[in-house]
C-alpha cells in the first residue's frame, strides 16, 4: 500500500489542481458508470465529534474519504477537520492508496465553489461576502479570486475577532477586505459563499441582489441549514448531485417541486447555466467523494511527476 502523508499532500497540492479535479469530478458525477454511494454520517464517543464516510465508483476509481470533524482540537492547537482517502486496487480489493489529506480537503472543497463560480457568476463579479471566519473561508477566497477579479472581500462572522483577523490576512494577500454585518454584505455582494456549521438561515433573501451568485458549502448532514428557503423561490438552482443535495445539503429545505441542475450538466454544455446578468444563482456543495477520489488521482501524477 502506498500512504502518503499530511505533509507530502500538502506539498503537492495547488488551487490550479485542485480546480482541474473538481471540474473533473463534478462532470464524472454524471456520467452513467459513475455511481456515488449513500454518505454515511456517525459521531465518535463524544457526539460533539462527528465524522463522515462518502464513497464512490467509476469504470477507472473506486474508493472513500472518511472525514473528521473534532471542535475540542481548536484548544489543543490542533485542526479540527481531518481527512483520509483511500483509493481500493481494484483487482484485489485492499487499499491500494492511503492519503492524509486534511488540508488538501480544503484546497478540493473551496475548487468546487470555484468551478461553479466560474461558469454561474457574473464574468464582472468583484465583490465576495464570505460569512464564516474559520478553516474554510480562506481557502474559499483563495480560489475564487483565481476566478473572478475580486477587488472587495466582506467577512461576516459571529465573532468579530476572527472576522478582524481573517480580513487582515486577506489584506496581506493583496485583497481589500474588511469585516461587515451580514445584511451590509449581501447588499455589496456580487458572490456569497457561506462555510459555517449553521443550522438557521444566515441572511434574508431580500438582502440579495438580482445577479448574484450564492454559494452554500457548510450543509451537509440533515438539519443543517445557511440559506433563507425564500431565496430558492427567486433562483436558479444547482447542486453537485441533486439526491444527495435533497438528503444532507442546503436543498433538504427546497421546495419539492424545486428544479435542481447537477453542475456537470452544465459544465460538459447538456444544460444552461446563467439565464441572464440579472439571474440569481445558488451552488449547493454538500461534497461528493468523487472529488475526493480524482484529487486524489492528481496528487498520485503529480507525485510520479515530481519524483
Amino acid at each position: 500500500m502506498l500512504f502518503i502523508s499530511e505533509s507530502e499532500s500538502v506539498a503537492l497540492v495547488t488551487h490550479e489542481l485542485a480546480f482541474v479535479a473538481a471540474r473533473e469530478a463534478l462532470i464524472a458525477a454524471c456520467e452513467p458508470a459513475t455511481e456515488s454511494f449513500p454518505v454515511v454520517l456517525g459521531h465518535g464517543s463524544s457526539t460533539a465529534n462527528r465524522f463522515t464516510v462518502k464513497a464512490a465508483a467509476t469504470a477507472e476509481l473506486a474508493g472513500l474519504k472518511v472525514g473528521s470533524y473534532w471542535p475540542g482540537n481548536r484548544d489543543r492547537g490542533l485542526e479540527r477537520h481531518n481527512s483520509l482517502i483511500l483509493l481500493f486496487d481494484q483487482e484485489t480489493g485492499r487499499i491500494g492508496t492511503a492519503i492524509e489529506a486534511g488540508i488538501v480537503n480544503a484546497y478540493r472543497t473551496a475548487a468546487a465553489d470555484a468551478v461553479a463560480a466560474d461558469v454561474l457568476a457574473r464574468p464582472d463579479a468583484a465583490a465576495l461576502a464570505i460569512f464564516g471566519a474559520g478553516h474554510q473561508a480562506r481557502y474559499e477566497c483563495a480560489a475564487l479570486a483565481r476566478v473572478r477579479p475580486l477587488r472587495r472581500v466582506l467577512v461576516v462572522a459571529r465573532s468579530a475577532e476572527r472576522a478582524a483577523v481573517l480580513a487582515a490576512e486577506l489584506q496581506a494577500q493583496g485583497l481589500d477586505a474588511e469585516a461587515a454585518g451580514a445584511e451590509e454584505a449581501c447588499a455589496a455582494a456580487d458572490i456569497i459563499v457561506t462555510a459555517t456549521p449553521a443550522r438557521a438561515p444566515l441572511f434574508e433573501a431580500d438582502w440579495v441582489r438580482p445577479g448574484t451568485h450564492v454559494a452554500s458549502m457548510g450543509s451537509d448532514a440533515r438539519g443543517k441549514q445557511e440559506l433563507p428557503p425564500a431565496l430558492f423561490r427567486r433562483a436558479a438552482l444547482f447542486c453537485d448531485l441533486p439526491g444527495q443535495s435533497r438528503s444532507i445539503g442546503e436543498f433538504q429545505h427546497a421546495d419539492r417541486d424545486a428544479v435542481l441542475t447537477p453542475l456537470g450538466e452544465v459544465l460538459s454544455g447538456r444544460l444552461p447555466g446563467r439565464g441572464s446578468d440579472e439571474a440569481i444563482t445558488i451552488f449547493d456543495s454538500s461534497g461528493l467523494s468523487l472529488q475526493d477520489l480524482t484529487i486524489a488521482r492528481h496528487l498520485l501524477a503529480q507525485r510520479a511527476a515530481s519524483a
